[in-house]
């Protein structure tokens, strides 16, 4: 949800052209995680201060751009260090509801009609993006981020997240003859920075300015922060949602950590520290910084990191001494450009739903031993065929615990769903599922016995962190599986698997969901290898997983039947999506996924309630997928077949290969989605496939966008929990 992106340049030339298309580059690599309107902010420049009225209201330099709001003079001139030249600077702020083309197309016109100077170069600045996704007030111009202090920018914030006292804040702020413009909770933000400002009795530097104001705020969030009275810095924060730091510089002198007491002198340009050229990337997510660099620090809770003068410090509000830097590791990136491009595809989501066979190779690389060992003195109980390093050292704990409680949302939460059984088969151990918003709705009991597995794609969904605080606090082990390292997920943990599947870039999750139940089976796996009674279920299990990929690969080849399939659903208005057992969880998230992109009503649901409502919903109209491939189900999904037939129900069956009797069941008129058989742990996996491929189909013939579904976000990290 939402996206932030800042740059950050010393030493290193830029125009103004190329600053503004850094920052709209890395919001269009921040589209999938939904949004409605954008923004940016960059600087003005000497020349564009005598007349310019980009800021509303006075120009910045003069007498009354000096000024307080009391009318009072400024405590000191505020001067940067731009190469050569010292001047000072006021924000430009730019804002588009709609698409980043939309502010693309704005942000050109508006800086042209006002004779902004597109080739100055800047040695030194800073600029700051973002995509925003309505939480407070609707996606209007007004609403959109950056928010700012005043008509003279003197404080510009982008935010990510939600600011829960933001009312009290606000009036407070209101009783200080502060007016608001706008709906959003962020408006507050910098309002603040210039109420705390104004009331300084001593410089400040801005790091520490941002860390008082920070201890006022609650709720979750990351921000980046600009001002006119620190031009050329750049200060970041967060605390709940996501941020990283890219670090980008010359490679003869590595980069010197510094703290606040180095760079807080503003006044004095003779005190500070000569940095190399450097470039810094701040953002929300990994893919909008690969490109750039892949040195990269994850922030942590409460960090605030400062740029300024070729040189970055990183300090954190918790700590005593707020003035000194704290250690954070540099990490190098895994990912790839080319993770990020849709190679040869027309849409992110058909690109992933394809890469599925590789992603789940990638997933069990390294973790499964498929060949048994042909040593004949090993003995084969004692051999293990899963390894999975992150739970290694607390198998035994997990083994010994009271239940296994999944906690999730959406499509992972089907995932844990569709691979419930197969731990309660393989481990004999009592397997609770919680949707991780009414885990906190209900303050559900969690004892220390329990072993919790906290399952997200990105690693940041706000609601499962909510809950997984809630669980350590009762001293539950806590696991993780997500896909992004160095997550919160995982970072906050005591232990867990990282599912391997690649940047997942379609807000609709595809080739994550497979991977994750094939992570939760590995689980389930390895928590029952010192159970001899299982070993012959367990082996012909990790049998099935090795024949996935080749499986996965012949089923999309039914991408053309699935796109015939959606030419007769495409005027539909809703559909209904029957499962049992393993595939309840099937149909739960075909569903969703016809749901959340072709915008078309549909339902998942199980097939044992059928006859507790859901059958007066069956007419010769509605269609009906119906899921009956041959696990211990079968026999009850053609009873089912033959009750919605008796109904003259539009069918459309999904059923393995060479099955006559479902075949014989079905009439002429109903349709047959037939895939390879596997082992019914597994089948699930293979089953959602096709329908991936349906609801992918649908929702290019009902005119919609397959990546950016209307209202939704790829990373969901704001929550109602305070």
């Amino acid at each position: 949800m939402c996206g932030i992106f800042g740059y950050y340049n010393y030493k290193v030339t830029r125009d103004r052209k190329a600053i503004l298309e850094f920052l709209f580059t890395g919001l269009r690599r921040l589209e999938y995680r939904g949004y409605d309107s954008a923004g940016i902010s960059i600087d003005s420049d000497v020349s564009e201060l005598k007349g310019t009225s980009l800021p509303n209201g006075p120009v910045a330099g003069s007498a009354a751009a000096n000024s307080t709001p009391n009318g009072t003079a400024e405590k000191s001139p505020v001067v940067v260090e731009d190469g050569s030249s010292t001047y000072t600077c006021t924000p430009i702020v730019i804002k588009s509801s709609g698409k980043i083309d939309a502010l693309v197309d704005q942000a050109y016109t508006e800086l042209r009609s006002s004779d902004v100077n597109l080739h100055t170069n800047f040695d030194s600045h800073a600029g700051i993006a973002h995509t925003r996704w309505a939480t407070h007030g609707q996606p209007t111009v007004i609403n959109c981020h950056p928010q700012v202090s005043d008509d003279k920018h003197e404080f510009v914030v982008v935010h990510n997240g939600i600011i829960t006292n933001y009312k009290p804040l606000k009036d407070f702020l209101m009783k200080q003859k502060m007016t608001f413009e706008s709906e959003t909770d962020t408006e507050v933000i910098p309002k603040l920075c210039m109420y705390v400002y104004n009331n300084l009795t001593e410089p400040l530097a801005f790091s520490e300015l941002i860390m008082e104001v920070m201890t006022q705020l609650e709720g979750a969030y990351a921000l980046l922060i600009k001002s006119s009275h620190y031009p050329g810095e750049l200060v970041a924060c967060k605390r709940g949602s996501p941020l990283i730091l890219g670090i980008k510089e010359t490679p003869v002198h590595s980069l010197k950590r510094t703290s606040s007491s180095l760079i807080s002198d503003l006044r004095d340009i003779r005190k500070r520290p000569a940095g190399e050229a450097f470039e810094a990337f701040v953002a929300s997510d990994a893919s909008a910084v690969v490109e750039h660099t892949k040195r990269v620090i994850v922030l942590e809770d409460n960090d605030v990191v400062h740029l300024c003068k070729g040189a970055y410090g990183i300090f954190n509000v918790g700590h005593a001494d707020r003035r000194l830097a704290v250690p954070r590791v540099l990490q190098t990136l895994e990912m790839e450009v080319n993770h990020i491009m849709k190679g040869g595809y027309n849409h992110f989501m058909q690109k992933e739903i394809h890469e599925q066979p590789e992603s789940i190779t990638e997933t069990m690389r390294g973790r499964v031993k498929f060949v048994p060992s042909p040593n004949k003195t090993v003995d084969p109980y004692q051999m293990r065929r899963i390894t999975l390093g992150g739970l290694s050292d607390h198998l035994g704990s997990i083994r010994r615990g009271r239940r296994v409680v999944f906690v999730a949302c959406g499509t992972s939460f089907h995932a844990c769903l569709a691979c419930r059984q197969t731990v309660e088969s393989l481990t004999d151990l009592p397997v609770n599922l919680e949707l991780a918003s009414d885990l906190l709705d209900r303050r559900c009991p969690i004892f220390r016995d329990d072993m919790c597995v906290f399952v997200s794609q990105s690693g940041e969904t706000a609601d499962t962190m909510h809950a997984l605080h809630y669980a350590k606090d009762r001293g539950a082990l806590c696991i993780g599986i997500t896909n992004t390292v160095g997550s919160a997920i995982a970072r906050h943990t005591d232990c867990g698997v990282h599912i391997n599947a690649g940047c997942e870039i379609g807000v609709a999750s595809t080739k994550a969901y497979t991977s994750q139940m094939v992570v939760i089976t590995m689980m389930a796996l390895a928590l029952s290898e010192d159970s001899i009674a299982k070993r012959p279920k367990r082996d012909a299990v990790i049998d099935a997983l090795g024949t996935l990929p080749a499986k996965l690969r012949r089923v999309l080849k039914l991408d053309t039947q699935m796109q015939k399939l959606a030419e007769e659903l495409k005027h539909e208005s809703s559909l209904l999506v029957f499962g049992r057992g393993y595939n309840y969880a099937t149909a739960l998230e075909a569903a969703l996924k016809v749901k959340e992109v072709a915008l078309m009503h549909s339902e998942g649901i199980l097939a044992g309630e059928m006859k507790h409502g859901p059958l007066a919903l069956v007419d010769e109209n509605m269609p009906i997928i119906v899921i009956a491939t041959q696990d211990r189900m079968h026999a009850k999904m053609q009873s089912v077949i033959q009750q919605l037939r008796a109904r003259n129900a539009r069918l459309i069956v999904l059923c393995n290969e060479g099955d006559n009797s479902i075949a014989s069941l079905c009439s002429p008129k109903c349709r047959l989605i037939q895939v390879p058989e596997v082992d019914e742990c597994v089948q699930a996996i293979v089953n959602i496939v096709p329908l991936q491929l349906l609801s992918y189909h649908l929702t290019l013939l009902r005119g919609h966008n397959v990546d950016q579904p209307r209202n939704l976000a790829k990373a969901v990290t704001v929550s109602e929990e305070g």
